[in-house]
């Protein structure tokens, strides 16, 4: 797996490390806290940044002196090799995603069939995205990094905040392909039924583009033409699926329903069900009987 230096040389500082996970691909999200700190970042990796809460006295230092416009929902994009000096004066939140030139160069390979020739990424600081804010808060600062169940959407929100980057900050212009129908119905039922026989594994979503013959990218946007949802939300809702039968059909304990679906923990399927139906698998079990 990777080793990024950015998060190497937080660990170094006073930074907090609140979370963290690498993903299948070797992409690794990290969440921070981190205050009255001075950091000087120089790395051979990209990392984009969201700040989640509070960064007000959050400080740049440009060629023009030190500058400030940090606050909730404002990003940052730090490119390989751009050195960035920072002056933390204050309580800081932010969510970091490292990722490679590699990284960037498969997913344009993926989306466009071919390898962009020259690939920089520009250096953004306190800006703001709505699209970039929406994929972090809506899909990883929503989703508990530790369960494997969750391993699906963390990587598919990944894949599309690094598309955002390619298409929106670097040199790279290409327009995205449209989708041109979805999976063929073959495919398209064994990827069904792989999902349904692997429903108590953590899917990633390179198993599920490995079993269409497919890009990730190309697999992700012709499943959600075909199904009219993404992968992780048909996985999860065909876990809870399968869960709402051993519990109205069962007399299994909650424990073993949660690791038959795929949920690595009571607790967590707990949650995720009560998010759904708005009442415990318990509660739900009870007023069936």
């Amino acid at each position: 797996m990777a080793d990024y230096q950015t998060f190497n040389m937080l660990q170094r500082h006073k930074a907090q490390l609140r979370d963290s996970v690498q993903l299948s691909s070797g992409i690794k999200l990290a969440a921070w806290f981190n205050s009255g700190d001075r950091v000087t970042n120089l790395s051979d990796h990209h990392t984009l940044s969201l700040y989640t809460a509070d960064g007000y006295e959050t400080w740049h230092k440009t060629q023009h002196g030190w500058r400030n416009g940090g606050g909730p929902d404002r990003f940052c994009l730090m490119p390989s090799g751009v050195e960035s000096v920072w002056d933390i004066r204050a309580d800081l939140s932010f969510v970091h995603l490292y990722c490679t030139d590699e990284h960037l160069r498969h997913l344009g390979e993926q989306i466009w069939d071919r390898s962009p020739s020259q690939l920089n990424l520009h250096e953004k600081i306190f800006a703001a995205d709505n699209r970039i804010t929406q994929l972090y808060r809506h899909f990883l600062l929503s989703t508990d990094w530790q369960q494997p169940a969750n391993q699906l959407m963390l990587s598919c929100a990944s894949t599309l905040l690094m598309t955002h980057l390619l298409q929106r900050y670097s040199d790279v212009h290409w327009q995205a392909p449209q989708v041109r129908g979805g999976l063929a119905p073959a495919v398209l039922r064994r990827v069904m039924a792989y999902i349904d026989a692997q429903l108590d594994q953590p899917l990633t979503l390179a198993q599920l583009a490995a079993e269409a013959a497919l890009s990730e990218y190309h697999f992700a946007r012709m499943f959600r033409s075909s199904v009219g949802e993404a992968p992780h939300q048909y996985v999860m809702r065909r876990r809870m699926d399968a869960a709402l039968q051993l519990l109205k059909f069962s007399r299994l304990p909650l424990t073993e329903i949660a690791l038959r679906c795929g949920f690595h923990s009571s607790s967590h399927f707990s949650n995720r069900f009560r998010q759904l139906h708005g009442v415990t698998p318990s509660a739900w079990r009870h007023d069936q009987a």
